[in-house]
C-alpha cells in the first residue's frame, strides 16, 4: 500500500465556544482525489484551512509523511508549496502579470532562478490553456481566467496534494465548465486533490473518495458509488435529495 501523504487525526477546532470542527480522521495517498461535501456551515471550509495551518487546529494532529506537524512543525511555505491551496476568491496578486503571479512563489519560496521559473509558470499556464494572457493583470480577467491562472500559479509550486476551497462558487454559471474541465485533467493525470465542492456531479465522477461533513464532523465517507448510490446514514441522504435527481 502506498504511503500516506496525510493523515488528520482527531482534528478539532473552535472559535471561542464555537465548535466547528470536531474529532475529524481520514488519509490522503498519492492519487487520491477525496471531495468534501456539505451544507455551507459544516466545517469543509475551516477543515482545509487547518491541514494548511491558515487557521490553527485546537486538538489533534496532521501528520506529513509521519511527520506530526502539531509537535515539530515545518517551514509553513516550505510546507504550503507541498500541501498548496486554490482559493474561492482566486487570491492573485494584482498589480502583477499573471505570468509574474505564477514566477513568484518559486523564486521567493523555491529559489529558483527567474528563467527557471519562467518556463516552469509557462508551462503550467499552457496547461490551463492561460498561455495567451501572460502580460494581462487580474483586473483584466473574466472569473474564471482567474482561477485558472490561481490553479497554474499553484501548480508551478510543484505539490504533492492541492486543496480546492470552493473553486467555482465565486464564478458565474458559463464559467464553472471551464474550470472543472481544468480539474478533471488534473485529476486523470493523477494529482492528489482535496476538493471542496457543491458540484455534485463533479464530486461522484471525479472523486475516489467523498466526505459527507455536517456540524463540524464526517458523517459518512466512501467510494462515490457507495455515497451517491447507497448511502447509509439518513443525513446523507437527505443532503444528496436536493441535489441528485433519478
Amino acid at each position: 500500500m502506498a504511503e500516506k501523504i496525510l493523515e488528520i487525526r482527531h482534528l478539532s477546532k473552535t472559535f471561542g465556544k464555537n465548535v466547528v470542527l470536531r474529532d475529524i480522521d481520514f488519509s490522503v495517498c498519492p492519487g487520491d482525489v477525496t471531495c468534501i461535501i456539505g451544507a455551507s456551515g459544516s466545517g469543509k471550509s475551516t477543515l482545509l484551512r487547518c491541514i494548511n495551518f491558515l487557521e490553527e487546529p485546537t486538538a489533534g494532529d496532521i501528520v506529513y509523511h509521519g511527520r506530526n506537524l502539531m509537535e515539530d512543525r515545518m517551514n509553513e511555505a516550505s510546507y504550503r508549496a507541498k500541501v498548496g491551496m486554490v482559493f474561492q476568491s482566486f487570491n492573485l496578486f494584482n498589480n502583477m502579470t499573471v505570468l509574474k503571479n505564477c514566477m513568484v512563489g518559486q523564486m521567493k519560496v523555491l529559489k529558483k532562478d527567474k528563467e527557471t521559473a519562467k518556463k516552469n509558470a509557462m508551462y503550467y499556464l499552457e496547461k490551463v490553456g492561460m498561455a495567451p494572457y501572460i502580460n494581462a493583470k487580474p483586473r483584466q480577467l473574466s472569473g474564471g481566467q482567474k482561477q485558472r491562472v490561481a490553479i497554474a500559479r499553484a501548480l508551478a509550486m510543484e505539490p504533492e496534494v492541492l486543496l480546492f476551497d470552493e473553486p467555482t462558487s465565486a464564478l458565474d454559471p458559463q464559467m464553472v465548465g471551464e474550470v472543472l474541465a481544468v480539474m478533471r485533467k488534473l485529476a486523470e493525470e493523477g494529482l492528489t486533490m482535496m476538493i471542496v465542492t457543491h458540484e455534485m456531479a463533479f464530486a461522484r465522477d471525479v472523486s475516489n473518495h467523498v466526505v459527507y461533513m455536517a456540524n463540524g464532523v464526517i458523517v459518512e465517507e466512501g467510494e462515490p458509488k457507495q455515497i451517491f448510490g447507497n448511502s447509509q446514514n439518513p443525513q446523507t441522504k437527505e443532503f444528496l435529495s436536493r441535489f441528485v435527481k433519478g
